[in-house]
């Protein structure tokens, strides 16, 4: 039973005896799940990598899976991949990839948030009230002047709203609100 699936119960045959092992469904299924955990981990940057507690063969297969061009090559490799992640434990991978994804989902929102106030801030005088007071610490001179610059490109070519003063007032945003968090 040590073998077996946690979500696998002991499967009966016709004699009324149970199975020890898993069945060939369910090694296809975790194989498939350790495959796609080897994508995700080959996806990592390098330095993500090297910080893993993981076999030193493993960690190897993933550089070389990194230097293969070919698309069977890189197949055949991947499945390698999983095939040295059956043998080791894989929780620490599983971590990284999740910690990973949920920069990238932070990331994201912080960029998000810097949009939602750009657009807010350049449609309404009352989005600079509560801005200032969400973020007292900013230089607001240099927001007014901002705002200012992207409103006077925007009336001067409403069709292209990314000029110069846009895009210096996103990274403006950008540098207060992820700076606060």
């Amino acid at each position: 039973m040590a073998n077996q699936s946690p979500s696998t119960p002991p499967a009966d045959n016709d004699n009324g005896e149970f199975y020890d092992r898993p069945s060939k469904t369910q090694l296809k299924k975790d194989s498939h799940e350790l495959q796609a955990l080897g994508e995700a981990l080959v996806a990592l940057p390098d330095n993500r990598i090297v910080d893993l507690p993981i076999a030193e063969r493993l960690r190897d297969a993933v550089a070389e899976y990194k230097r293969t061009r070919s698309f069977e090559g890189k197949r055949r490799q991947m499945q390698y991949i999983g095939k040295l992640m059956r043998k080791d434990d894989v929780e620490p991978i599983r971590e990284a990839v999740a910690a990973m994804q949920l920069g990238r989902a932070k990331d994201s929102l912080a960029l998000h948030e810097a949009e939602r106030w750009r657009v807010e801030l350049l449609a309404s005088d009352d989005a600079l009230t509560r801005w200032t007071s969400e973020h007292p610490a900013s230089d607001l001179q240099q927001l007014r002047s901002l705002i200012r610059a992207a409103r006077k490109d925007a009336a001067a070519a409403p069709e292209q709203r990314s000029g110069r003063a846009y895009r210096e007032l996103f990274q403006f945003i950008k540098t207060h609100t992820i700076g606060d968090e």
